[in-house]
């Protein structure tokens, strides 16, 4: 096999097996730890110590260990994540959920550097443009890493519906938009899964994780620093402030400024979905062990999408994308409001999560490729602004996940997403009156470590 291809083969597999464990589990904190918002508080935690890391850390790790052992060690952040949740308490969540949130910015930095210098390396010797070489590698590793939403759930679904007692349900009066705002593991439609079970999953979750590890380890090849390509790559290692202060002159540029308010609500939306539906909605009405299921439709369906929507942009524009994502997404929104979750309604629970996954799928294809082309000349300042506005909204969601109901938190969502519209309508209508020259179609840029994401 072509060696640079085997090398994101191996990169592909490392990821699959390392969001196999996360993805999974960042569902489940909402209804694991829900003892005074526990689970809520680690992810906040977690996306606000990416914030912090993706500011300054990727470059200077990458430069320091190089792409390979940049991977490796982040990823066993995410190994001492999932040993944090054996004894969940908030001495070992949370110191856990920052050594996450420190990790995840380098590990997806070094995926895209490492992948873009295999695309040029390969393009050089076939005598290929090195654009088509990268396009394909970064498909081959989304194909195949997008699958690990489905595998996470489903090992946890799996396993936690051994043990799953039916009982009966009395009263779930407490479920959906107007919650009792408390731990609503006993108007369940299941017994809360046993500690046994727990940590059979936990096991898996961390066994998972090392194998990633051990994969980058004996089978990625180092890319030496020292050669041509990454120091084109990384030219020279920003400091702190002056990437902070590049991320923040950006800001000058008024279509920056009036894309905030939609790259918030793309981290808040992902938010209330894996944080509060998984919790108000399935959890309490159904149990624990359909929240995997559940998800699992939600990632299809968001996979199928991204590519679907990926193609079709550039017949239809990304206006009408953005029209139907804003419909199915006020929709849904209002429709939780008015429905009050009952079991017998099994469908109804999965209809929700694959709606919400077709219009997740349109707010990440759309909005990278939106940065990607209104800011063309400075890619690196306007992707740190999306990481940074995106990761915002995923600390906020989960920040007030325990503070607040879900039917206010459900207004907020609808509140921030006809802002979104307003703003974005303004970024068009300023394209409009400029002149000419940029297409409208988008495609789907390589997404950071938040689209993701659950793409985290």
């Amino acid at each position: 096999m072509e060696r640079n291809l085997r090398n994101v083969l191996v990169i592909s597999f490392g990821f699959l097996l390392l969001f196999t464990a996360y993805g999974g589990l960042q569902n489940l904190q909402s209804s694991l730890h829900s003892d005074e918002g526990l689970g809520v508080a680690s992810l906040s935690v977690l996306y606000a110590a990416l914030i912090l890391s993706s500011m300054f850390l990727p470059p200077i790790l990458i430069k320091k260990l190089g792409c390979k052992w940049t991977i490796a060690g982040s990823m066993c952040c995410y190994i001492a994540f999932s040993l944090g949740n054996f004894h969940a308490s908030w001495y070992t969540l949370i110191p856990t959920s920052v050594i996450l949130g420190v990790g995840g910015a380098p590990l997806w930095s070094a995926k895209c550097t490492y992948l873009t210098i295999a695309g040029n390396s390969y393009a050089e010797k076939a005598g290929k443009n090195g654009k088509d070489i990268i396009n394909q590698y970064f498909g081959v590793f989304f194909l195949i890493f997008q699958s690990s939403g489905i595998w996470g759930n489903l090992i946890s679904s799996l396993i936690f519906s051994q043990a799953s007692t039916k009982v009966e349900i009395s009263e779930v009066a407490c479920c959906g938009a107007y919650d009792c705002m408390t731990d609503m593991t006993n108007t369940t439609g299941s017994a809360e899964p046993s500690n046994s079970l727990i940590y059979i999953l936990l096991g898996t979750y961390t066994a998972s994780g090392v194998l990633a590890v051990l994969l980058i380890v004996a089978f990625l090849d180092q890319i030496k620093s020292d050669q041509a390509e990454t120091e084109k790559e990384i030219p020279e290692t920003p400091s702190f402030w002056s990437t902070f202060l590049a991320t923040f002159q950006h800001l000058k540029d008024k279509r920056q400024c009036l894309l905030i308010p939609l790259t918030i609500y793309s981290g808040l939306e992902q938010g209330f979905l894996s944080g509060d539906y998984t919790k108000a909605y399935v959890t309490c009405a159904l149990g624990i062990h359909y929240v995997g299921y559940v998800m699992i439709c939600f990632s299809a369906v968001n996979s199928l999408c991204s590519l679907l929507f990926g193609k079709i942009s550039q017949f239809t524009g990304r206006k009408l994308l953005f029209a139907l994502a804003t419909v199915t997404n006020a929709a849904c929104i209002i429709a939780l409001l008015l429905w009050k979750p009952h079991p017998k309604q099994l469908a109804v629970f999965f209809i929700f999560p694959a709606l919400w996954g077709l219009s997740d799928a349109i707010w990440q294809t759309q909005t990278n490729g939106l940065y990607g082309i209104l800011f063309e000349k400075h890619k690196e300042a306007a992707f740190a602004n999306y990481r940074l506005w995106e990761s915002l909204g995923f600390v906020i969601a989960f920040g007030y996940s325990t503070k607040l109901q879900v039917y206010i938190k459900l207004y907020i969502l609808l509140a921030v997403l006809v802002l979104s519209m307003v703003t974005y309508g303004a970024v068009e209508y300023l394209e409009a009156k400029s002149p000419p020259g940029t297409p409208t179609a988008t495609k789907k840029e390589g997404v950071g470590p938040l689209t993701q994401d659950t793409h985290m």
